[in-house]
């Protein structure tokens, strides 16, 4: 039994942070996308194989017994494996799960599409299949990956990783999930727990791009610093701004009038930057080149680095944008609403090269 699947990086188009705090998030599932190859073994064993190398133990019911530490690299994919074999809750075959690196920008670096959650879906998707399992894989998804942060995140790239296309997406409480994996009535939970509140949206009327800045952020890091600034109250002030932009930016993402789409694009950075220097000079100079193309942009994500999604009027705009944006050293992706998780009819061939390595 073997599968090979893919899933979409995200981008936060709306709802940065008010996300955390209960408030609505708008995010698009992206390319590029990053493959993974998964196939069922005759014995017991568990081989994880990434770019960096491979990781190897063994199913029990209460996860993978592995035997080394878990390099930093493997964290969110193995985590992910230990609760769908405590999902599964009995004794399982083994497998051997081989995921391509996410994108990186010219420089090397990480282009902040989640990579890390698109990870874990991987994982909890290819895990789902090879046991022959019916859970709720997104919520497993998203579990592992909070517990992979230590609690912080919102989820939200998971869920766009797993559900493809624009969503609208409000933070899902997996503190029962968590309990319940601990307590050894995970499988239980994920039937019996409420459904994720998540909503595809229609595909965007708008062109969309993405310029990376050339600087990487720790999201983990950069949320743990908000929300040490920011009180209850200041929260929720922040929420119910934040939620009456999306709003807007959902409702011009119809089509419609460009200028009152980009107001509330510009709205929603300048919002996020009153929670603190999250813009870099990089995303300055993006910004102002956009404006000066007559498109719009925001930050995405955290902030501290990475890059900003882009709003053009039309197709032939967002082309003579990134054409600008390249010209001044700053690495562009043109983007489309892309599928969710799904299996694909070839495999990789990078990662059969990895798993037929194997003992």
């Amino acid at each position: 039994m073997e599968r090979a699947l893919s899933a979409p990086g995200k981008l936060f188009v709306s709802g940065e942070y008010a996300v955390l705090w209960g408030g609505v998030a708008r995010v698009a599932a992206v390319a590029p996308r990053t493959a993974a190859y998964v196939r069922r073994r005759a014995d017991a064993r568990v081989h994880v194989c990434l770019e960096e190398g491979t990781l190897a133990g063994s199913t029990t019911p209460l996860g993978v017994r592995w035997e080394r530490e878990v390099p930093a690299g493997f964290s969110f994919v193995a985590r992910t494996l230990d609760q769908a074999l405590r999902a599964h809750g009995r004794a399982a075959p083994g497998f051997d799960l081989a995921v391509a690196p996410s994108a990186v920008g010219p420089n090397g670096q990480k282009l902040g599409m989640g990579g890390s959650a698109c990870a874990t879906v991987l994982a909890a998707e290819g895990a789902r299949y090879v046991l022959d399992e019916r859970f709720d894989a997104l919520k497993l998804a998203l579990a592992a990956h909070t517990l992979g942060q230590g609690g912080k995140g919102s989820g939200g790239d998971v869920a766009a990783s797993f559900a493809g296309g624009l969503l609208r997406y409000r933070r899902y409480d997996v503190a029962p999930l968590i309990e319940a994996s601990n307590a050894g009535r995970l499988r239980a939970a994920l039937a019996e727990s409420p459904s994720v509140d998540v909503w595809r949206l229609a595909v965007p009327r708008v062109a969309m791009a993405y310029a990376f800045t050339g600087e990487s952020a720790s999201t983990r890091v950069l949320i743990g610093q908000v929300e040490a600034r920011l009180a209850e109250v200041g929260r929720r002030a922040f929420v119910a701004r934040s939620d009456a932009l999306g709003h807007e930016i959902e409702t011009g993402l119809g089509g419609g009038d460009f200028r009152a789409f980009s107001e509330a694009v510009k709205a929603q950075h300048e919002l996020l930057l009153e929670l603190g220097p999250l813009e870099t000079e990089g995303m300055r100079r993006v910004l102002a080149l956009a404006a000066a193309y007559g498109c719009a942009g925001k930050l995405s994500g955290a902030g501290g680095g990475d890059g900003c999604i882009l709003f053009a009027p039309d197709a032939q705009a967002r082309a003579e944008l990134c054409k600008g944006l390249e010209a001044r050293g700053f690495h562009t992706l043109t983007l489309e609403a892309e599928p969710g998780v799904r299996g694909e009819a070839q495999v990789d061939s990078r990662l059969r090269t990895w798993v037929d390595a194997l003992a």
